[in-house]
């Protein structure tokens, strides 16, 4: 969940007796998202009280953080240590992380024209943490936002899994954003002929909104923590983490572009991926979220996908 931090809360609020009645003192409202609301508990606890049921079922949430939680990562990420059920609606308990946000959201505040050297050093320390986490099973068998199907149903290979999701997702609302992306059809083929072209790659856990809000650090600006999986969470080439945390670090931001365009490049080098195979999930992420949260260009995400495809060199080969 996207943590908007948001005060306080209502003193009208009935989660907040709800959870003090149950021992927990000095409960706090932290923030509210998409798929719920947050509370802190206090005692290392956090309680999410979600607006509905997600797709895939809590339980296979909690494996895949599990599967995560396994291995020795250099931050924390996310562990459910309790599920229940009131009146209807899905409360989970985790564990609160450490650290505080790298940056706020970059449609919140704008951010500075030169990044700082620590956060690049910051994103690839967690790319490089993630991509030592083996793909597994649990993770095939998740949803991407907007999808109703395992993005590796009847795949073996996540570039073709990802060709056949640009299909279906572009399939959508096409006609909405072919009204902003000239030869809109031809550039959704050439992405899927890009993909299908694909080497193969190792399959590693994909988080797929390593937004800077996602990512907590410490007063020394080192990693501590990795929160807010769900949105694009799967099995994965480590490419494509490494290719859309370059694109979505700085979205909404004055120097954006700029931003896409050289992290890009210092992942290429650092990390040793082909800038050609970056640019080319780079596309795959805009075709397949831009209809997410609106269909026009009033909308930020929608008007952001939007300006990726019109520059994306493979989109437009």
């Amino acid at each position: 969940m996207e943590i908007i931090p948001n005060g306080e809360g209502s003193p009208a609020d009935p989660w907040l007796a709800y959870f003090a009645d149950r021992g927990h003192r000095g409960v706090r409202r932290i923030g509210a998202g998409v798929e719920g609301v947050a509370y802190r508990l206090g005692e290392g606890r956090v309680a999410k009280v979600w607006s509905g049921r997600p797709s895939v079922g809590i339980e296979l949430i909690r494996r895949v953080y599990a599967d995560i939680a396994r291995y020795p990562l250099p931050f924390f990420t996310p562990e459910i240590v309790g599920v229940e059920d009131h009146e209807g609606v899905l409360v989970t308990y985790e564990r609160e992380l450490p650290g505080v946000a790298m940056l706020p959201d970059s449609a919140h505040v704008d951010y500075e024209r030169g990044l700082p050297i620590q956060h690049r050093g910051t994103l690839l320390a967690v790319l490089s943490g993630l991509a030592s986490v083996p793909g597994t099973q649990a993770m095939r068998q998740l949803t991407v936002r907007g999808d109703d199907r395992p993005l590796w149903r009847d795949h073996h290979r996540f570039q073709n899994a990802l060709a056949a999701l640009v299909g279906r997702a572009a399939g959508r609302h096409c006609a909405a954003l072919a009204a902003y992306v000239p030869d809109f059809e031809a550039g959704v083929r050439r992405v899927q002929k890009a993909l299908h072209s694909l080497p193969d790659a190792p399959v590693t856990a994909i988080h797929g909104d390593l937004v800077p809000p996602n990512i907590h650090i410490d007063a020394a600006g080192r990693p501590v923590a990795v929160l807010d999986f769900g949105f694009y969470t799967t099995a994965g080439d480590p490419a494509f983490e490494v290719a859309v945390t370059a694109a979505i670090c700085d979205m909404y931001g004055p120097y954006a572009e700029e931003h896409t365009a050289e992290l890009t490049k210092i992942f290429a080098h650092e990390l040793g991926y082909a800038p050609a195979i970056l640019t080319t999930y780079q596309a795959a992420y805009a075709l397949t979220t831009f209809d997410l949260f609106g269909l026009d260009d009033r909308e930020g995400h929608f008007r952001w996908c939007a300006g990726q495809l019109r520059r994306n060199a493979v989109f437009n080969a």
